[in-house]
């Protein structure tokens, strides 16, 4: 069974990771109530992360955190998805 973390929990993970660890954010599905479903990549040294949000009621939703050390196939596919259509 995965910890679940609250929405402020996580918002304080994304700012940590992003201007502590000099990592980048990916948002690939928005979310309802919390975030959705978010990749954070590029930090040296540091866990590739995957937030995904989890549907409890109709008014609430929490989060649910997985580490890796290398990026999942699934994730890396999506994210030069996003890429391509930028350029």
């Amino acid at each position: 069974m995965r910890k679940e973390y609250t929405k402020q929990a996580c918002e304080n993970y994304i700012d940590k990771h992003v201007n502590e660890f000099k990592g980048e954010m990916t948002t690939l599905e928005e979310g309802c109530l919390g975030l959705g479903l978010i990749v954070l990549h590029g930090a040296i040294d540091k866990y590739i992360v995957i937030i995904k949000e989890k549907f409890l009621t109709s008014w609430t939703s929490t989060h649910v955190i997985s580490r890796y050390r290398k990026m999942p196939k699934k994730y890396q596919l999506l994210i030069d998805n996003i890429d391509n259509n930028i350029k």
